[in-house]
């Protein structure tokens, strides 16, 4: 009789079986994954700050790790390592702070310049523009923003709510960041816990991932730092003022791929342009178009690809399908998830390490030669005594020596060979 599998096989093929049960099992991951990733997005206050930490922990870990090397308690090298941390942004704060007092009044005057210049070519230049024609532009301006001034408040509030949510997102970050790096081997210790069986696999998965992103941190900060100091040496080359200020934000924005160096050039360009005028501007520009190029296609991959051990065609390819999937975030996060993922993947599925064979054991000559002469001569020691070292249980090092009697020193043999205790049974042959 005919079973209903091998009817079903005989009106079905089994190459269509084959592709119908991997596409359920496709659609069943693909549904996991949407709503974990719904639940990733209502949780974001708390999601972004975590895992800015893990970024932070990651770079500054190395410095924790030091200090613990020299002996320092865990405690104590954490606080070091936050409070360098903390001097290195104070420090570069106050040092943008002091450059833009000092040049902000300079950079208004030039503006002020700049924008009468503009003016002056619209009146006289190739366009021909009249004065009423522009008051007139500026007119229908003002107008649009008074009949938008809902919309303009909103958006205050707005803005108002985020820059609350930012504050307490950065207390976060940093309580995070304390005890990740104070007690980081406890907690994933901790976790490890709730994995059983597999917590060995776990845990060497873990250890790759942590590794691959802390190499992704570290070279993502130099090519930031190259970028920033590039940009900064040519802003102060062409007697940009606010250069320090404007190369700080260029470092900051590398970290956020494509439209974070399009928004910290596009604010570069226009001090430039009020600064120097139009020539320095397109000469700025031009420019910051190499170094981007360059970044994208030689120190990203180069750097990044090299650390995290990734064909310079991967980072170009991860970087565009992430940024076409979650646009800017999924861009930012696409190449750490990918390296994480490409490293903890094969140690989580991957069969353990064999252990390393043991060593055959010894022959018990070689062993008993190998420790010497188990009774010295005959002189040695005072009379009557058995020096340490002796035969019987008087053999092992700190045992009390015990003495033998008289009537056995009539009876040893020669030198080097233990005496015969006649009151000890005989081993029976």
């Amino acid at each position: 009789m005919i079973s209903d599998r091998e009817r079903l096989t005989h009106l079905v093929p089994r190459t269509l079986l084959w592709l119908a049960a991997w596409s359920l099992c496709l659609i069943i991951i693909g549904w996991a994954v949407f709503y974990f990733w719904q639940f990733i997005v209502m949780l974001h206050i708390v999601v972004l700050p975590v895992a800015v930490a893990l970024l932070l922990t990651a770079l500054l870990h190395p410095l924790t790790s030091r200090f613990r090397a020299l002996g320092m308690r865990p405690i104590y090298a954490t606080w070091l390592t936050m409070l360098i941390a903390l001097a290195v942004l104070a420090g570069v704060g106050w040092f943008i702070g002091l450059r833009a007092s000092e040049e902000f009044p300079r950079v208004i005057d030039q503006l002020r310049s700049t924008i009468k210049d503009v003016e002056n070519w619209l009146y006289s230049g190739p366009l021909h523009l009249q004065r009423n024609q522009i008051s007139t532009w500026i007119d229908s301006l003002t107008d649009q923003l008074s009949a938008s001034r809902n919309q303009i408040t909103q958006t205050v509030l707005t803005g108002a709510t985020v820059a609350v949510e930012v504050l307490a997102s950065l207390v976060l970050v940093v309580f995070v960041t304390f005890f990740l790096l104070k007690d980081g081997a406890r907690i994933w210790s901790w976790l490890l816990k709730a994995f059983g069986s597999v917590a060995p696999r776990v845990d060497r998965a873990g250890r790759a991932a942590w590794t691959t992103l802390s190499h992704y941190v570290h070279g993502t900060v130099a090519v930031a730092a190259v970028h920033g100091v590039v940009m900064g040496i040519v802003l102060a080359g062409m007697g940009v003022p606010l250069w320090a200020p404007l190369a700080v934000l260029i470092f900051m924005a590398s970290f956020i791929p494509l439209i974070g160096i399009l928004f910290a050039g596009a604010v570069a360009a226009l001090v430039t342009l009020g600064a120097k005028g139009l020539f320095y501007a397109l000469i700025f520009v031009g420019i910051l178009v190499i170094e981007q190029q360059l970044e994208n296609h030689v120190l990203q991959p180069l750097i990044v690809g090299r650390a995290l051990d990734f064909h310079p065609l991967a980072i170009i390819l991860v970087l565009a399908v992430g940024g076409v999937v979650a646009g800017i975030a999924g861009a930012a996060v696409a190449v750490p998830i990918a390296a994480v993922l490409y490293r903890a993947l094969p140690a989580l599925t991957g069969d353990q390490p064999a252990l390393p064979p043991a060593p055959p054991p010894e022959p018990p000559g070689e062993a008993e030669g190998a420790e010497g002469p188990r009774t010295p001569p005959a002189a040695s020691g005072p009379a009557g005594d058995t020096p340490a070292g002796s035969s019987g249980a008087a053999g092992e090092s700190g045992s009390p020596e015990r003495t033998v009697p008289s009537g056995a020193r009539g009876n040893a043999g020669p030198a080097g060979e233990d005496p015969v205790n006649e009151e000890s049974p005989q081993p029976r042959r």
